[in-house]
């Protein structure tokens, strides 16, 4: 299963509450910080609401 590198490049202070909350979840805290997750529904569906905030590359 292939996994994805998940990179925040934008602060989350000033977002919507449920942003804040997705990108906790995912283990991110500060900017260019980095976690691996797979690459499932669920996640593709949490960073869909984060697009804007998050790097994402595929991991092999």
């Amino acid at each position: 299963m292939a996994q994805l590198k998940i990179t925040l490049t934008h602060s989350a202070n000033h977002r919507l509450p449920k942003q804040r909350k997705i990108v906790k979840a995912l283990g991110l805290g500060r900017i260019n910080s980095t976690v691996v997750k797979p690459d499932n529904e669920a996640t593709r569906g949490a960073l869909f609401h984060i697009a804007h905030l998050v790097k994402v590359e595929q991991v092999k």
